[in-house]
């Protein structure tokens, strides 16, 4: 099971394809803070709820100086087809070898519906300006995550 990140800690660096192939890096970001995602599948009843709430709080959240960036497995053609779909406005990056995933710790073991599986763990991390952790959060919920975000961030 991969490590999960602490405050203070440095975020892991990466560089994955976004819905229409172009590289996202996490250094594009630096000087801004990044609310970094990741999610189990697009185009899933959790996930995409998860995904609509960022995109209808993306004003407020870019206007407190975050930006918002979604990582799952997927590749960027089904993150395209989810963005359309759904009419997103984050940003969906993927990393279908999973690398990135385990450097944040949101990749192992898990229960679903009672039964240990290996698969994404619903997580987000903050970073901040200078690229360390600011916040970590594992295991949330879909539905009321982003308001929870918001409440602890104090936005």
């Amino acid at each position: 099971m991969s490590e999960r990140l602490k405050p203070g800690d440095p975020a892991p660096a990466f560089t994955l394809p976004d819905a229409d192939g172009n590289e996202v890096s996490l250094a594009d970001h630096k000087g801004r803070k990044v609310i970094v995602y990741f999610y189990p599948a697009a185009l899933t009843p959790g996930c995409t709820k998860q995904a609509c709430d960022f995109t209808d709080n993306l004003d407020l959240l870019t206007g407190a100086g975050y930006d918002v960036i979604g990582v799952s497995p997927d590749k960027p053609e089904k993150l395209a087809k989810f963005r359309e779909k759904e009419n997103l406005k984050v940003t969906l990056v993927g990393d279908p070898s999973k690398e990135t995933l385990e450097a944040y710790g949101a990749f192992g073991e898990k229960k679903l519906y009672g039964k240990v599986v290996t698969g994404v763990i619903r997580s987000t991390v903050v970073v901040d300006e200078d690229g360390k952790v600011e916040h970590a959060f594992y295991n949330v919920k879909a539905t009321g995550h982003v308001a929870k975000i918001i409440r602890d961030l104090g936005i």
